[in-house]
């Protein structure tokens, strides 16, 4: 109760997120990674060519996140609006998954990485499932930075997918509240991003971690993904310390 007989609700979203340390380097970074086949024609290549110099961004990027002790990394690899794209397009994506996880699980368990995989795997061909299960285990140890790849995600199905896992718990309608919603995203026990990164000029979320990005700060680069480096990243970061917090305060 406050002067004048106001009365605060307990669950406010402001009082909720109080724990957040304003002025604080961001925990959690995600990033839209948007560009790959703009870039390609531009160049007049392939567009799985563009596709396979985004990997070597992200690389780039996750190796500079580590040595600046962000603990998690959030990238957008694949949507579910994807499967909309030609039969050619989504397998060369597939393969290049294949492939991309074969070369860089060793390396990510070599850093103390830790891999794993946000999204309706249960829809992935059986061997591209097996290799990310593989990813995930090899490197499940990895306590330095946690790497999350939202691949075959949609934060809408996330949140279809959270509600049913409700439901079926038998949980009370009164007793729903956003830490028990919280506990049945693909995210559970992963703090919220506090930064939110978009690439290519666009400027909406595409259906990415739709609940978790409520509260974070949000910047878009015109840089196609392919040409994002460290530098990049650093200078985000610096434009996100730059920003007051208030959370509705």
């Amino acid at each position: 109760m406050t002067d004048g007989g106001l009365r605060r609700p307990e669950d406010a979203p402001s009082l909720v997120h109080a724990e957040a340390v304003v002025g604080a380097a961001p925990r959690h970074v995600a990033i839209i990674m948007d560009g790959n086949r703009r870039w390609a024609r531009d160049r007049g290549i392939d567009e799985l060519d563009g596709h396979a110099a985004g990997t070597e961004a992200l690389r780039g990027v996750v190796t500079r996140a580590a040595e600046l002790g962000i603990k998690h990394l959030t990238v957008y690899a694949f949507s579910r609006e994807n499967w909309g794209r030609a039969d050619r397009e989504i397998a060369q994506l597939f393969t290049l998954l294949a492939s991309t996880i074969e070369r860089e699980t060793p390396e990510l368990a070599k850093n103390d990485i830790s891999v794993d995989f946000l999204g309706r795997l249960d829809e992935l061909p059986a061997d591209a499932a097996a290799r990310i299960a593989a990813a995930c285990a090899t490197t499940a140890a990895g306590g330095r930075m946690h790497l999350h790849v939202a691949f075959n995600y949609a934060g809408r199905t996330e949140i279809i997918d959270a509600v049913r896992a409700i439901v079926r718990s038998g949980v009370k309608a009164e007793a729903i509240d956003e830490a028990s919603v919280a506990a049945h995203l693909y995210t559970k026990g992963i703090p919220d991003p506090d930064l939110l990164i978009r690439t290519g000029g666009e400027e909406r979320l595409s259906n990415f971690l739709l609940w978790q990005t409520a509260y974070a700060e949000m910047i878009t680069l015109p840089t196609l993904w392919p040409d994002f480096t460290a530098a990049d990243l650093d200078r985000a970061l610096q434009a996100y310390a730059d920003r007051p917090r208030r959370f509705g305060r």
